[in-house]
């Protein structure tokens, strides 16, 4: 007894029974149901441009068909406890596309959190394409089509992976006057699980896409799963993140481009030691631009408290061969990174300056800084720390100082980094356990291996983090070791 309504142009949907498949199509508004009391247990599939506020109510099945836009300044506000899931029909690959003045509120919570999934009855990674939020805050590029009525030029940037069309909704940033207070909505215990997509080589959809995203939106507490290419991706903005999760990412777990300048505090990373991307796999991969140019604002973003599992377990274990570094910056960026742990990676810290001298001038000046970190089993079998730190030089353009400069920077003792040469030092509890992992430190961890005790947040970098003493992203105990429980899943296919 299944009744399929189709809406076109600006309806109201009503749900009067609980058995209808209800297709949102092009402009529509918000799911109301009638007294005497919610009703739900719809199947409702949404497509196309949505140009008027849209409720996602919990206890109704929503799949998303196509690219999927919401446009107009609309905001799409999803209720605790709702799953969404992305369809893949041939080519037909679904998204949601946040466009520029326009908002998601996807606030969940611990208890019951948001899921945005495949809609395959065997999810696999890059069943659907993922989420992309368009802001109005401030990017390096520009931008040079013209659409009418539409804002490009300097300051704006076409979003990768094909979803831009004659409507410019893939274009973000705020051009000459951007603002960087924008607020795009709230994601907050999201999951979002076997997103990404290539719909054209190097140009690929990420789990979670961030263009221009302005400070006042809030990304807390999202868990990205099996992403195909990036589980997160920043094309500049100035959005503030916390309580991330990137588990077994193919590509880059994190990854910042074109001015982006931001805080995040508090991420976990896991990866599998069989899945990696032809393209090199790092879990940090930072960039000014593609082109490593001098562009402003610079990609300045700093980063504390992440704890960065890599495919080694132990120094025997070689894991995929497409595996690079932990951290791989490079292309003139001048991101930061503070009190984080990296285990089990090929090389701990990689600053690559194949693109000419702009990363060894960001060291020299401070630009960018790598303090009060500790890098664990990144060596070779032998123990050593050969490979923790390492640095390339242009051949076109070699520098004057070399690979043992580097090592002597940042192991100084005034950066408080610590090279350990096994990940068992580090004392977490269960960090390489795929199903059922644990992330916390046990307790008493110190001494030559500062993880409860040796964070700092003196730098002026840090100015607006929350100071905690233990390096990586949980303590031992209480709420900073709980944190990722409860609305995440683990899952091992």
């Amino acid at each position: 007894m299944k009744k399929l309504l189709t809406l076109s142009l600006v309806l109201t949907i009503v749900v009067i029974s609980s058995c209808r498949k209800i297709e949102m199509d092009g402009g529509t508004t918000t799911v109301v149901p009638v007294n005497p009391g919610p009703v739900t247990g719809q199947t409702i599939t949404i497509r196309g441009r949505i140009d008027k506020d849209t409720v996602l109510k919990a206890g109704n099945n929503y799949i998303l068909s196509g690219i999927v836009y919401m446009v107009n300044n609309a905001t799409m506000r999803v209720e605790p406890g709702v799953t969404v899931k992305g369809d893949f029909q041939g080519s037909n690959v679904a998204a949601l596309v946040i466009t520029r003045g326009a908002k998601i509120v996807a606030d969940g919570t611990q208890e019951n959190p948001i899921v945005f999934t495949s809609n395959s009855p065997v999810p696999r990674s890059g069943d659907w394409g993922g989420i992309i939020i368009l802001g109005k805050a401030s990017v390096n590029s520009t931008f040079s089509g013209s659409i009418p009525g539409v804002l490009t030029g300097p300051g704006t940037l076409q979003v990768e992976g094909g979803i831009d069309n004659a409507f410019g909704d893939g274009i973000a940033g705020g051009g000459t006057t951007p603002n960087d207070d924008d607020s795009s909505g709230v994601l907050r215990y999201v999951r979002i699980e076997y997103a990404g997509y290539a719909y054209q080589p190097d140009k690929e959809i990420n789990s979670l896409t961030m263009a221009a995203v302005g400070r006042k939106t809030v990304v807390d507490y999202v868990q990205v799963t099996y992403a195909k290419d990036d589980a997160f991706e920043w094309f500049g903005g100035t959005v503030n993140c916390a309580h991330l999760i990137a588990y077994k990412t193919q590509d880059d777990d994190l990854d910042c481009d074109n001015g982006y300048s931001g805080r995040v505090q508090f991420a976990i990373i896991l990866r599998d030691s069989s899945i990696a991307d032809i393209s090199r796999s790092e879990a940090f991969e930072c960039d000014n631009d593609p082109n490593g140019s001098v562009n402003t604002p610079q990609t300045r973003a700093v980063f504390s408290n992440v704890t960065a599992i890599g495919p080694r377990a132990t120094l025997a274990n070689r894991g995929n061969s497409l595996y690079l570094a932990a951290a791989h910056l490079r292309r003139n960026t001048g991101v930061s990174i503070f009190n984080s742990i990296f285990l089990g990676w090929p090389q701990g810290l990689l600053i690559d300056s194949r693109n000419g001298r702009g990363m060894e001038n960001n060291i020299i000046d401070s630009t960018t800084r790598f303090k009060n970190n500790t890098i664990a089993g990144c060596g070779p079998e032998t123990g050593t720390d050969l490979t923790s730190y390492a640095f390339i030089a242009s051949t076109a353009n070699p520098m004057a100082w070399n690979r043992d400069s580097v090592v002597n920077r940042f192991s100084n003792s005034a950066f408080g980094n610590v090279v350990l040469a096994t990940v068992a030092e580090t004392r977490l509890i269960a960090p390489f356990n795929y199903t059922a992992p644990d992330f916390l430190p046990f307790g008493g961890s110190n001494g030559n291996q500062p993880i409860l005790t040796g964070a700092r947040f003196t730098d002026p970098k840090l100015t607006g983090f929350r100071s905690v003493p233990f390096r990586g992203a949980c303590d031992a105990a209480g709420v900073d070791a709980n944190w990722w429980k409860g609305w995440t899943r683990f899952i091992n296919l």
